[in-house]
């Protein structure tokens, strides 16, 4: 009821208290004038957004993670010409973008993340926008291409369009952008990967496309790049050998990543054997996933320089030859799968030293050898891991290597197993036996021989035993003599 009456508010902020319902437009229209700073996100609030957002002079609107529904007015850029930020993520709009979107001049930010909208993006991008630095279309049904009008949007740091419809290829205009952060992940984009990409980029995500080529050597310039994820494409090639020139995968006081006020990126990693969403520590992954695509060649031994990188995936290509010997020095390494390849020869024995890792996978390849043993193996205990190497053999695997016991019933170490030098051991161990039986034998019934007043104490001790249990048994028959008379009677 107070707040009914507040008619010169300018910065309403109800984030996260549980309101449900709809806004009552009634009042809720009288204190709208003056508003500027309004946030009512994480709470239940429904309604139809079109008749909703009528606020003149607002320069931040934050309504994410609500119930809203209905399209964005298609006269947004008249209702709020102010507009710095804007978030309607993670609510129930559909329909278009409208095109007037692209018409106001101050927007900052720019979220629609996880909504129903369809149709295209506005194409009418300008240079009157210099301002924005945000686009986060994500999780919608957008389809078209990417216009190449959003070149003209000079600061744009961060593009995130993944997990929409979107065709065609990267417009090369983008190279005009000052972009950190790429993310078109879960489309069906195709052509060549762009090689303009700039050294400055953080993030470079295109997994789930049908990008074709090789992969540019070029990027080998991306000193700044800690997330590099081409997942399930139809890359060929091999993989570029100047992968140490990612000197942010090594040292960590290098970062391409600064936080923008009001936003919090998101983004889907694969780690860990499964798909996780990192928001506010995304900064924090260096991850480099080529998996599912058609490269070949051999894994670079360059990439074991960066100490820092904490998921690899390699898997579902065609490359061949050995893992490198000195993987181990991937001392963070937390994923490591290398699977469904033509890998051979032994697992290197510095893998064992890998003391982060938690998801191994090395199936499906030609490995030979012994599979090494370590503390953090042996945590990661499983068999399935490397399946499909008919050669491998050792724990956890049943095949036994060469020399190793083939009894299938537990033994225990002793002496008999221990070889060379180890045979002294069992010598003392039966001599220690045989002396021990000498002494104790000897200790008592030799005394009892030479101490006359012993050996008689020791048989009379034996005459009083014989006596008693004689006594005992004739007590006991007498009793039940007595009770099998009483019985008769």
């Amino acid at each position: 009821m107070w707040l009914q009456v507040q008619s010169e508010l300018t910065n309403v902020i109800l984030k996260n208290v549980e309101i449900n319902g709809a806004i009552p437009e009634e009042w809720f229209s009288m204190i709208s004038s003056n508003l500027i700073h309004l946030d009512l996100s994480n709470n239940r609030i429904e309604g139809n957004l079109s008749h909703q957002l009528v606020f003149p002079n607002v320069t931040k609107l934050f309504l994410q993670s609500n119930l809203f529904s209905g399209p964005i007015p298609p006269n947004i850029s008249d209702l709020m010409p102010s507009l710095q930020y804007l978030d309607l993520s993670e609510n129930r709009l559909y329909g278009k973008i409208p095109l007037s979107i692209s018409k106001i001049k101050h927007l900052n930010i720019l979220v629609l993340r996880r909504n129903n909208l369809s149709g295209e993006l506005p194409h009418q991008w300008n240079e009157s926008q210099k301002g924005l630095r945000v686009v986060d279309i994500s999780y919608n049904n957008i389809c078209g291409k990417i216009p190449s009008s959003m070149g003209f949007l000079g600061n744009l740091s961060i593009l995130v369009l993944s997990n929409n419809n979107l065709s065609g290829e990267i417009p090369s205009s983008l190279q005009n952008c000052s972009i950190v952060s790429m993310d078109f992940g879960g489309n069906r984009l195709s052509g060549n990967l762009p090689s303009w990409i700039e050294s400055d980029i953080f993030m470079l995500r295109l997994r789930s496309n049908l990008f074709s080529g090789t992969i540019p050597r070029k990027w080998c310039n991306l000193h700044k790049l800690r997330i590099l994820d081409l997942a399930q494409n139809n890359l060929f090639g091999g993989i570029p050998n100047c992968l140490n020139n990612f000197t942010a995968m090594v040292d960590h006081n290098i970062s391409g990543y600064k936080p923008i006020e009001n936003y919090t990126e998101k983004a889907s990693i694969m780690r860990k054997g499964r798909e996780m969403e990192y928001d506010r520590t995304l900064s924090l992954v260096t991850c480099i996933d080529l998996s599912g695509n058609n490269l070949t060649g051999r894994i670079p031994f360059e990439i074991t320089s960066l100490t820092r990188l904490d998921t690899l995936n390699l898997s579902m290509n065609h490359l061949f030859g050995n893992i490198p010997k000195n993987i181990g020095d991937l001392q963070l390494l937390e994923t490591l799968d290398l699977s469904n390849n033509k890998l051979f020869g032994p697992i290197p024995e510095s893998m064992s030293s890998l003391t982060f890792l938690v998801h191994l996978n090395l199936s499906f390849n030609n490995l030979t050898g012994r599979i090494p043993s370590g503390d953090q193996l042996q945590t990661i205990n499983d068999a399935t891991m490397y399946k499909g190497n008919p050669l491998l053999c050792g724990p956890p695997l049943l095949t036994k290597c060469p020399g190793d016991e083939t009894s299938d019933d537990p033994t225990i170490t002793d002496a008999e197993d221990k070889p060379n030098g180890d045979d002294y051991e069992r010598i003392w161990f039966y001599a220690s036996i045989g002396l021990g039986f000498v002494v104790g034998f000897w200790s008592v019934c030799g005394t009892i021989l030479l101490k006359k007043s012993w050996r008689h104490r020791y048989f009379r001790f034996c005459d009083d035993i014989k006596d008693r249990i004689a006594l005992l048994i004739a007590l006991k028959v007498v009793h039940l003599k007595r009770k099998f008379g009483l019985e008769k009677s």
